[in-house]
């Protein structure tokens, strides 16, 4: 799926989403990665939502987001609610779909200069490998 959005700046946009990998810029990520608007984060320890603990966290928490996106992979998974209130007692706002539907919303928030980070997990091809 490839995403189509004016970039305003220097910000970074995902540019497509396939079983190859997230593209942002020029650069495909195979792996998990944290992005925002000014930088990618692509050595990123977790590999589903389950994985997803205070301990990990500190690479977003370093981008200071108001908003954070949660990309689950090719379909949508929910947040245990001790995850929901890591962020919650933050004062984060927090949204979890799948990894198109995150991919989407991040390009909206950072055209609209939104404070926002995402987590985003690739889509699997249909072989499992990712």
């Amino acid at each position: 799926m490839d995403l189509v959005l004016d970039n305003p700046g220097d910000s970074l946009f995902v540019r497509s989403v396939t079983a190859e990998g997230i593209q942002v810029g020029d650069e495909i990520y195979r792996k998990p990665i944290v992005l925002n608007a000014e930088q990618v984060i692509d050595e990123y320890p977790v590999s589903s939502i389950e994985q997803l603990t205070e301990q990990n966290l500190g690479g977003l928490l370093s981008l200071q987001p108001d908003v954070v996106l949660i990309g689950t992979g090719a379909q949508q998974q929910f947040l245990q609610p001790r995850q929901l209130m890591f962020f919650y007692s933050r004062n984060m706002g927090v949204e979890v779909m799948n990894t198109y539907a995150a991919c989407r919303t991040f390009n909206v928030l950072v055209s609209e200069l939104r404070n926002v980070a995402a987590v985003l997990i690739p889509i699997q091809s249909p072989n499992g490998s990712s």
